[in-house]
Parts: C-alpha cells; sequence; structure tokens
C-alpha cells in the first residue's frame, strides 16, 4: 500500500511538473502573440502616416507643376511666391553667393546649417515671410483655445502687444491699446486664420486698423506663453469647445457635455496637427526651389531640422498646451501614480537586482538613475521637437551606462561579456526613471512628438526610444489602477 501511495505521489509530480511547463510556455507563446500585434499595428500606424504624407507631396507636387488648366488659388499662391523668390534674387546679391560657396564645397555639411539659419534671418525673404504667415495662422487657431479655461483675475490679464503685428512688420509700430479690453475673455469664438494677414494688409496700404477688439486678439507670442506659465492641464469639464450645442444645455447631463467638448478638442487638434505638416512641407518645397543645391537626402534632413526649430520655437507652448487639454485625463491618472508612489525603489517595478545598487549608502544621498531622470526633465525645457527626440534618446543612453555600472558593482566577474540590459529590462527602468521624474507633462510631450516628428526619424533609435518612453509612460499611469498596483508599503 505504501509503496503504492509513493508511485502515486511520483506519478503527481511528474505530472504537476509537466503541467506547470505546459502553462509556461503558453504564458510566452501568448505574450509573443501579443508583442506581434502591438508592433503590427505600430508598423501599420507608421506606414499610414507616411502614406498620408506621400499623397500630400504628391498633391503639392501636382499643384506646383500643372501644366494645363486654370490654376487654383493655391497653385497661384506658390507660383507668386517662387517669383518673389526670382525676383529677391535679382535685388539681392547674397543669394548668388551662397549658391557659389555651395557649388564649390558640395561636401561640407556645415555650409547647409550655415546657409539656412542665414536665410531665415533675413525677415524680407519670401521663405521667412511664408513662414510667418503660417505661424500665425496656427497661433490664431490656438489661441481662442488655450487662453480660456482659467478664472478672470487681474494677474491673468493679457497685456497689448505690437510684437505680433511686427512679427510681419517690425518696422510699423501701431497705437497702445487700451488694457479694458484684452482680459483672458477676449476671443471666446476661434479667429479666421486670414484675419492677422489681411489687417496686415491693410495697414501696408496706410490705413488705420478697422477696430481695437481685432488689436487685441493679435496678441503675441510672448503675451501667450505668459499666460501659459499660469496654465496648467484642466479637467476636461474645465474645456471649452467649438461645438455650437443647438439645444438646451440644462436639458444634458454632465457627461455628455463633456463628451462634445471633449469631441470638438479632438477635431480641433487633428486641424491644428494638419496645418503644421502643410507649413512644414510648404516652407521645406519653397527653401528647396530658392537653393536647389540642398535638394539632397542629407542637406534636406538639416535644412528641415533648422526650419521646424525656427517654426515650433515660438509656437510649442500653445501647441502642448492644447495637447495638454486633450491628454488631461492621462496625466491625472500619472500624477496620481507619482503621488502613491513616488518613493517606489527600481525593485518594485520590476527592475532586476543586478541592476540598481543593493546597499542605499553606495549613492552617498542619491537615488538609482538620478542622471537619467535629471536629463529626462530637460525634455520641458526644449521647444523643438527634434531637440526634445534627442534629449529622450540621450536618457535612455544614460539608463543603459548606469545599469552597466550598477552591474559590475554587483556583479564579481565584471567583465563586459554581454550588454547590461535588454529590451526587458529597460522598460522596467524607463518606467521607474518616469515616475521618478514627477512630470505628467511628459504624456502631453510625448504625444506631440509623434505627431510633429518627421516620419524619417521614427524608424531606427529615436523611434525606439520615443516608442519605449510612451510604454513607461503608460505603465506609470496604470499604476494606481487595481490591477497594476504596487506593494502597500509603498504607498505614500
Amino acid at each position: 500500500m505504501k509503496r503504492n501511495m509513493f508511485r502515486h505521489r511520483v506519478q503527481l509530480r511528474t505530472y504537476w511538473r509537466k503541467l506547470k511547463a505546459f502553462v509556461k510556455k503558453l504564458s510566452l507563446q501568448r505574450q509573443m502573440m501579443e508583442n506581434l500585434i502591438i508592433a503590427k499595428a505600430r508598423q501599420d500606424a507608421l506606414q499610414r502616416k507616411m502614406e498620408e504624407r506621400r499623397l500630400r507631396l504628391q498633391e503639392e507636387a501636382n499643384r506646383r507643376f500643372v501644366a494645363s488648366g486654370a490654376m487654383t488659388a493655391e497653385e497661384q499662391e506658390q507660383r507668386t511666391l517662387y517669383t518673389n523668390v526670382l525676383e529677391y534674387e535679382q535685388d539681392h546679391d547674397w543669394p548668388k553667393l551662397w549658391k557659389a560657396s555651395m557649388k564649390e564645397n558640395p561636401a561640407d555639411v556645415t555650409l547647409v546649417s550655415r546657409l539656412v539659419s542665414y536665410l531665415l534671418s533675413r525677415s524680407d525673404h519670401p521663405v521667412v515671410k511664408l513662414l510667418r504667415k503660417h505661424q500665425n495662422r496656427v497661433y490664431n487657431r490656438l489661441y481662442p483655445i488655450v487662453s480660456k479655461g482659467l478664472p478672470q483675475s487681474p494677474a491673468l490679464l493679457l497685456r497689448t502687444s505690437r510684437s505680433s503685428h511686427s512679427l510681419l512688420h517690425p518696422e510699423i509700430q501701431r497705437r497702445p491699446a487700451s488694457t479694458g479690453s484684452s482680459s483672458v475673455g477676449i476671443g471666446y469664438s476661434p479667429l479666421p486664420s486670414h484675419d492677422l494677414h489681411t489687417h496686415c494688409d491693410d495697414e501696408e496700404e496706410g490705413e488705420e486698423p478697422h477696430t481695437q477688439v481685432t488689436v487685441d486678439r493679435e496678441n503675441s507670442f510672448e503675451d501667450l506663453e505668459q499666460f501659459l506659465t499660469h496654465l496648467d492641464w484642466i479637467p476636461a469639464d474645465d474645456t471649452c469647445s467649438d461645438l455650437e450645442v443647438t439645444s438646451d444645455p440644462t436639458m444634458l447631463n454632465e457627461e455628455h457635455v463633456q463628451e462634445l467638448e471633449m469631441r470638438a478638442l479632438k477635431e480641433h487638434l487633428k486641424v491644428v496637427v494638419k496645418d503644421v505638416h502643410i507649413a512644414i512641407d510648404q516652407l521645406l518645397s519653397l527653401c528647396l526651389l530658392s537653393f536647389e543645391c540642398l535638394n539632397t537626402a542629407s542637406s534636406k534632413d538639416l535644412c528641415l531640422a533648422s526650419i521646424e526649430e525656427a517654426f515650433f520655437t515660438p509656437l510649442w507652448s500653445a501647441l502642448v498646451a492644447l495637447f495638454r487639454k486633450v491628454n488631461a485625463e492621462h496625466e491625472q491618472a500619472f500624477e496620481m501614480s507619482v503621488k502613491l508612489y513616488q518613493e517606489a525603489s527600481p525593485r518594485d517595478v520590476g527592475v532586476p537586482a543586478k541592476l540598481f545598487p543593493q546597499e542605499p549608502g553606495v549613492l552617498q544621498g542619491s537615488y538609482p538613475y538620478e542622471s537619467a531622470v535629471e536629463e529626462l526633465k530637460l525634455l520641458v525645457n526644449d521647444c523643438c521637437p527634434q531637440k526634445k527626440l534627442e534629449c529622450i534618446v540621450r536618457t535612455l543612453r544614460m539608463i543603459c551606462v548606469c545599469a552597466e555600472d550598477y552591474r559590475c558593482l554587483n556583479e564579481l566577474d565584471s567583465s563586459p561579456k554581454t550588454a547590461a540590459i535588454g529590451a526587458d529590462d529597460l522598460l522596467p527602468i524607463l518606467s521607474y526613471v518616469a515616475l521618478r521624474s514627477q512630470c505628467p507633462r511628459l504624456v502631453s510631450e510625448c504625444a506631440a512628438l509623434e505627431e510633429f516628428i518627421h516620419e524619417g526619424f521614427l524608424i531606427g533609435e529615436e523611434g525606439y526610444c520615443l516608442t519605449s518612453l510612451q510604454s513607461a509612460l503608460a505603465y506609470v499611469e496604470s499604476l494606481h489602477t487595481e490591477g497594476t498596483q504596487l506593494p502597500a508599503d509603498k504607498l505614500i
């Protein structure tokens, strides 16, 4: 009897080991399938963006090089712009000198950046005029949205400024406006994108401004940036939309109103993003038409980087403010997780023990991966998408350096046989770095980068780093939910 019972136990143990191995295999297969599905979805999204870009460029080329038939207003504008470039080159010698220098030194890539920088510094060049036109068009779409939602306060009143007008015509000075109508309440309906340019064109002909209200609604980029210093994310019930609700608001429940407002904000964001893409494409096309020597792969990238920096720098604060309104719920979730688990250790978020110091005194009052956290915090200081992407890449590289140092500290054999971390280790470490950064704005910053970064940079190291950071931010957002809570002793 005892022998049979012992044999039965041995059989059960064997069966249990086989069952655990089978379950583990199924779990790995399921994880692999989920990763494949996620990768396929991201690949499809990237292909859609590249196809949209190809169609935009094809449409732009068709409009520009139409051979017959009546020309549209946009085609006429492109033709007029190119005519203005030719006329400008007849009146100025510096374009010819730069073209000759580029022809003599075609391999000198530094000349490209210097040329584009000099071009963008010439306020009378058609490329710069087109740049300012598109900047003001985007600004007029952003200003009525991001300047709403805060209570009326004398400290938040916007001063009347001339710099928005002088952005196009620095030589013309306007009369000071009364401060009585420059409050936040101005502009509760979206500005038409042509208002600013129509107003400036009228003044070119010597006419006075039509009304003082128009002047007040043309506040400068500096005014808006000062206003945005008081603007944090605003919950969905405080957001304002351009959607006209025809029915009585008292008959609608609050959730439905919030849903309509958020839907209108998202549609408005799509329009703004489309305007930005069109602006960058047109600026790059006109720049390449002005200087054909820039029409090479490497020169195009440098030219595009300079154009993006000049275009986004005065607009980024307002653009991110709109993204933060749309992503307010995600930022709230991120902030809630930070408040709950701001003292969590790397082990709590799944970092292997070999990749962080085990003795607290080793870091001398610091914490693991502090250099990467400080680098990530610098992301919000830049105003150019390309520079922000470079900041993310530097953050991940710092993580790899720190992980290698910690591995050598914990292991006796510190010879670098293999890389310190793999893809499976990177996400927990990056989640810990994002958690310690305590910066909810990173959610909206990454969402904006995904929209505005050129598709060519999303394939390779830069795209991998951005995707990894977005995954880490999503994990941090989910920490306060019931399904992904950290140990209870880490609650604040």
